[in-house]
């Protein structure tokens, strides 16, 4: 032991009374209530079983944050805790020092066992033990149900023992305990595990669901009576959704899953990543009756055309946006003032505009740069993956001179660094670059961009006008 770094005498306290586990447990509600956490830590990394079990009988804190020390899940770990709940949950009386009433699987806590441990600022005990509202409303209903928090990642090999045994007990104790999830994500599960994982969750608590795995609109529509239960859902993503073959068959799923869809009235924030047409995504993710207009929306990789833009323009769930992500949506429309239309609806909004990879040429950028200017909010855009010419990029960064807020602008070299057949020039590339940095230092704006033949800033080159300094990197 360090002369400098002594332990701390509560931390030797409890590995001296470990040494003796019946010691240990016996003298567990005769224990000052800041011994409690360092003493479960010493027990846990121990893996003190009886210890642990006593311990959860008598904690006088609302909350068990256990997944704050689990790095990796530990099955008897967790039947030790179990077993003492269980306990708990037969008791006619709950004992008079004990007042859990959360257990917390999920990787949250840390603060709490860092400042019992003495690692950071150590506070009085009242002040450390000060409960969120959320935390005294369940003091204040000792017959609410016992809630257990986890984040439920489903993919096939995730069902191993720990969730396993977690899933079988909660199963049996569904009239005593609530399974809460605020996140799902849903990787590689089959449909019919799903099901069963989520008919023991509180569908309520779930606020956000990621889908990341190609689904069949059939999928979606099974799936669609159990999202309409989560009534509390704030943001959605679902990564891949496929069309099925038969007419018929699509429009009985579009009208299943728009009927639970109309429940959701909290979503707020939209991720779609999808292989079909976006005629279909308006009436499956943009009901008229959602009365919490969104703050972002992500839809890529799908084909939009005239009809989809003016449907999405008129969406009166679109008009506090904040965030618009299009990225690899192959725009076909004919009409160049149904974008700009779009963009004026949100322009007093907007933050965040991803238009990369979408096909845009000169006449497409030119029709929506009046609109641009508008957008007073923007902080990040983004044009990478398109093919403009060096006369529109000068447009383009003269009407974004004048937003006081842009601070990240990602943009595609412009075409006349290439050769005839689409080949990057390096010298050609150099003239650009000397080009661009003209535009900037004549604009007397100070800025930075970032010109990239990919949508990511650093596989490009960077241009810098304040103190008129340039920069290079590949």
């Amino acid at each position: 032991m360090s002369v400098q770094n002594p332990l701390r005498l509560l931390t030797l306290a409890g590995k001296s009374l470990l040494t003796d586990e019946t010691l240990s447990v016996s003298a567990v509600e005769h224990l000052p209530i800041e011994l409690f956490p360092p003493l479960f830590m010493e027990a846990f990394c121990g893996r003190r079983r009886k210890t642990l079990k006593a311990l959860v009988q008598a904690w006088p804190f609302v909350r068990l944050p256990l997944g704050g020390l689990m790095q990796t899940p530990h099955l008897g770990t967790l039947q030790a805790v179990l077993d003492g709940l269980d306990i708990l949950l037969t008791q006619k009386d709950q004992p008079r020092r004990c007042k859990l009433r959360v257990l917390d699987l999920r990787n949250t806590g840390q603060d709490f066992w860092r400042m019992w441990s003495g690692s950071s600022v150590h506070v009085s005990s009242s002040s450390s033990m000060a409960l969120g509202a959320e935390d005294t409303l369940r003091t204040q209903q000792p017959l609410a149900p016992f809630e257990v928090f986890i984040e439920l990642h489903l993919k096939e090999r995730s069902m191993g023992g720990f969730l396993t045994y977690l899933m079988r007990w909660v199963e049996e104790r569904k009239a005593s305990i609530h399974l809460c999830c605020k996140k799902l994500r849903i990787i590689s599960f089959s449909m019919d595990n799903i099901m069963k994982v989520l008919s023991m969750v509180q569908l309520d608590c779930i606020q956000e669901v990621y889908v990341d795995r190609t689904w069949h609109l059939s999928t979606l529509a099974m799936f669609a009576p159990l999202l309409g239960q989560m009534t509390n859902l704030q943001r959605l993503l679902i990564s891949h959704i496929h069309m099925p073959d038969s007419e018929e068959q699509e429009e009985e799923h579009v009208v299943k899953i728009t009927s639970q869809f109309l429940r959701l009235s909290l979503v707020s924030q939209l991720v779609i990543n999808c292989h079909l047409s976006f005629q279909y995504l308006v009436p499956l993710f943009l009901p008229r009756c959602l009365m919490t207009p969104l703050d972002n929306l992500e839809i890529t990789h799908c084909l939009l055309t005239d009809s989809d833009l003016t449907h999405l323009s008129q969406s009166p769930n679109i008009s506090h946006l904040r965030g618009l992500d299009l990225s690899g949506v192959t725009m076909t429309y004919s009409s160049t003032e149904l974008l700009p239309a779009l963009l004026e609806k949100i322009a007093s909004t907007l933050q965040e505009l991803y238009l990369e990879q979408c096909g845009i040429r000169d006449s497409h950028l030119e029709a929506i740069l009046p609109a641009l200017s508008h957008c007073i909010q923007l902080t990040c855009f983004s044009l990478c993956g398109n093919l403009l010419s060096m006369a529109i990029m000068e447009k383009l960064l003269q009407h974004t001179s004048g937003l006081p807020s842009l601070s990240q602008e990602l943009y595609p070299v412009p075409q006349e660094g290439f050769s005839s057949d689409r080949i990057l020039q390096p010298g050609r590339l150099a003239q650009c670059r000397t080009e661009l940095l003209e535009i900037l230092k004549h604009l007397r704006h100070p800025r930075t961009i970032w010109i990239s033949l990919t949508p990511c800033p650093h596989c490009g080159f960077k241009l810098e006008t304040h103190l008129l300094e340039l920069s290079l990197r590949i």
